[in-house]
């Protein structure tokens, strides 16, 4: 009888210890479904071939995939490692966080960090697309014509962006501003290469020419560059080979991001509907055949040359 007793007992405490690991359980998968493209901070605890195990402040177990981390990463027990919260699972009804440095989620959290306009809204990280470890390209926009977005993104001398590539193991990162003129986001995505004309075809299909000596730059070290260029705008872009020696002109609607459409109208009322046909006219002359300010009439021929700089 007594037996039967302890034994009741014991069936009552296992019980109660089962219920109170299955609440734990279920906090700790609640606790990081809430954290999921947040960023944590923990502690390498065990390295294995495929995976890593990290431990966070409060030794929860947390894994980083060796696909999810960045190819130059290299970690060992008790090292400080960062990462994004990509997903949490339930597995033999235990919680498995899964973390990733890969994920463009993380480079935009660092971003988020580093950045004070970022985190604020000021600025909007439009997209982001990756090839870990090797280069980035960060799209940003902002609503207030008083802040540069790629300049507070990069930072005084590059001061802000360094954390984040270091970070990154020296990735790459080009930021660039967002347009909603297909051929002047293209332009920007292919960056550091002078584009020397654009055609926007069906199909978000685009047919991109440079001069020679651009191509290998706008291609880019495996090819990264355009991948990335063609990802970031959504065109399946080509690059062609321009071998004339004079750059086509550029329609004026082109630079409508950059250039108020009212502005663009008082040019194309008096015949200077592209870009050259503004250019080849003196700054006095451009002031007596439009309404125009000073001040514009610089702002539009700053605009314009940079189009065309690459023919110095």
């Amino acid at each position: 009888m007594l037996d039967f007793g302890r034994r009741a007992v014991l069936a009552v405490r296992q019980n109660l210890i089962s219920k109170v690991l299955d609440l734990e359980k279920d906090d700790l998968y609640q606790k990081y479904s809430n954290k999921v493209g947040n960023v944590v901070t923990g502690e390498v605890y065990q390295v294995w071939k495929r995976e890593i195990m990290i431990l966070d402040d409060e030794e929860n177990e947390l894994i980083l995939p060796k696909n999810e981390q960045i190819p130059s990463d290299y970690f060992k027990k008790g090292d400080t490692v960062k990462a994004v919260v990509l997903k949490v699972d339930m597995r033999n009804n235990n919680p498995q966080i899964i973390l990733s440095r890969t994920s463009p989620v993380f480079l935009e959290r660092l971003f988020e960090a580093e950045v004070p306009e970022v985190f604020d809204g000021l600025i909007t990280i439009k997209k982001i697309v990756r090839v870990p470890g090797e280069r980035a390209k960060v799209a940003v926009e902002s609503y207030d014509e008083r802040i540069d977005p790629v300049g507070a993104c990069v930072g005084m001398k590059g001061s802000r962006i360094h954390g984040v590539v270091r970070e990154l193991g020296n990735e790459n990162i080009d930021v660039i501003n967002y347009s909603d003129n297909p051929s002047v986001y293209i332009s920007r995505a292919l960056s550091p290469a002078k584009i020397t004309s654009i055609k926007i075809l069906a199909d978000n299909k685009a047919e991109v020419f440079l001069k020679p000596d651009q191509v290998s730059l706008a291609i880019g070290k495996g090819g990264h560059n355009i991948k990335l260029a063609s990802k970031l705008t959504g065109f399946d872009i080509d690059v062609y080979r321009d071998n004339e020696e004079e750059i086509d002109d550029v329609n004026l609607d082109e630079f409508s991001d950059e250039i108020d459409a009212w502005v663009i109208e008082q040019f194309k009322a008096v015949g200077l509907d592209t870009a050259k046909s503004v250019l080849e006219l003196s700054k006095k002359e451009l002031l007596s055949r439009t309404d125009l300010e000073e001040e514009t009439i610089d702002d539009v021929l700053e605009v314009l040359r940079e189009e065309f700089s690459d023919e110095d």
